[in-house]
């Protein structure tokens, strides 16, 4: 077996590899690479081989930077199975078909501008057929299966812990006792969580992929995390009027369900009956209703039993663009969890016209904003941001809640990685340069093993 990197090598995105074995080709994710314009045009590189020739597809969760290209393979010619977990099955089915819907819209307004210039138009990454065609090729699972999906090549999945559905991915090919064994880690969730399970833990492997993302760094606790964001509600609270808006760019899997399950929990400590609380995102209220629907995957109270919609008793959830734009008419007293969580689209970016050159308002980052995004920009301190070719003032206060991250620090990276039994070899993926150094520089000097950074194009063999 042999693994060549085809994406998330230095950077958090575009998560993609290649498995070679005998005759058999398998791709494991096909993200979409996010960040600025330049970063974005390399999702129209074609893979190094024909879609058509991929035997199958191992898609370890739905997050966009892991699942987000694979609608073009349906549209290149693959009519192979692609296998994940059920819950991501009924995720992708929302954030793909969502994605090509706003692919199109985008395209449409470039090429306005275009046509007025004189230029000649251009065309969407894909569209909402195009998802709509790959969706059928997906096979769900169920954790700790172990499941022939070629001739001698197996897949387990299990529970990552970071959103719902997320999965290690366990691979086996070749004949065989022992056939040589790939794990990847994915998107390994964080030990604290607030509604998601612990990671699962594997003890076997001949090569881990193991991502990086905050491999340079250790979370806060989570009790002072919770502090921290309470705080930023309280002192919000006690403002003398106006007092403003408080904004919550969040991604729609996993960190909107969060939010709205830590809000119900501390809502009096929070003093949040003093706000209207929105969920603006069509694409995080229909994720709501598939974590209703997966219930049996994780241990928190996030529902009411009879009714399946979040306990938050002033909650509010806008689905339409005229229930969003309402929102923009409040001055005084919202809370609007909104996408996209990296400020790159989405009605995060419309509610951030109306609020952030204000100083009474609030800006909270709760997740990683990757390079090149307007999310990072913003927690860089950025003093002016353009959005629609307008440039205004950041005089909002932009509160960053580091410690709310749905992905392992060092230490829990490590934690799972010495569970392996005897320690396997690794290679660093899905992280920036600094994480993925002092994740080694850690590796080592906990294990002693010297694990090899990720680059694109690089050819690992497994055995």
């Amino acid at each position: 077996m042999e693994v060549t990197v085809l994406g998330a090598a230095g950077e958090v995105t575009g998560s993609c590899f290649l498995i070679s074995s005998g005759k058999h080709r398998i791709l494991l994710d096909y993200g979409q690479i996010q960040g600025n314009r330049q970063d974005e045009a390399r999702n129209r590189l074609p893979l190094p081989v024909p879609a058509s020739s991929l035997d199958a597809v191992v898609l370890s969760h739905a997050h966009i930077d892991h699942s987000g290209r694979l609608p073009l393979l349906a549209r290149e010619g693959f009519t192979g199975p692609v296998y994940t977990h059920h819950a991501t099955r009924a995720l992708c089915e929302i954030m793909l078909k969502d994605s090509g819907y706003l692919h199109e819209k985008d395209a449409e307004i470039e090429n306005r501008k275009r046509a007025r210039k004189g230029l000649p138009p251009v065309e969407p990454l894909f569209t909402l057929t195009d998802a709509e065609k790959i969706l059928p090729f997906f096979k769900g699972m169920h954790y700790g299966e172990r499941t022939e999906i070629l001739p001698n090549v197996f897949v387990r999945l299990s529970d990552a812990g970071h959103i719902l559905g997320a999965a290690i991915v366990e691979i086996w090919c070749g004949e065989g006792k022992r056939p040589p064994k790939l794990v990847f880690s994915g998107d390994l969730g964080y030990g604290e969580a607030p509604i998601m399970e612990d990671p699962a833990t594997i003890e076997q492997a001949d090569l881990v992929l193991l991502e990086s993302t905050y491999g340079d760094r250790r979370h806060r606790t989570f009790d002072a995390t919770l502090e921290e964001l309470g705080n930023v509600f309280r002192q919000a609270s006690k403002s003398k009027k106006p007092r403003g808006n408080i904004l919550i760019p969040a991604f729609a899997v996993g960190r909107s369900q969060d939010l709205l399950y830590l809000m119900e929990q501390h809502f009096d400590d929070w003093q949040l009956d003093r706000w209207q609380v929105f969920l603006d995102s069509p694409m995080a209220i229909e994720a709501t209703e598939v974590y209703a629907r997966h219930r049996y995957l994780y241990g928190a109270e996030l529902f009411n039993a009879e009714s399946r919609q979040p306990r938050l008793p002033n909650l509010a959830m806008t689905r339409s663009p005229a229930e969003s734009m309402q929102i923009n008419s409040i001055r005084d007293g919202a809370i609007i969890i909104a996408g996209s969580g990296m400020c790159t689209g989405g009605r995060i970016r419309h509610h951030l016209k109306y609020n952030i050159w204000r100083p009474e308002c609030h800006v909270v980052i709760v997740g990683f904003q990757a390079y090149g995004t307007l999310g990072r920009r913003i927690v860089e301190g950025a003093r002016h941001i353009r959005l629609w070719g307008e440039t205004m003032q950041v005089n909002a206060t932009v509160h960053t809640i580091g410690g709310l991250s749905a992905h392992a620090d060092q230490a829990g990276l490590l934690e799972w990685y010495g569970h392996f039994r005897p320690h396997p070899k690794v290679c660093l993926v899905h992280g920036e340069p600094r994480a993925q150094l002092e994740l080694r520089k850690a590796l080592h000097g906990h294990f002693g093993i010297d694990a090899e950074i990720a680059e694109l194009g690089a050819q690992i063999p497994v055995r």
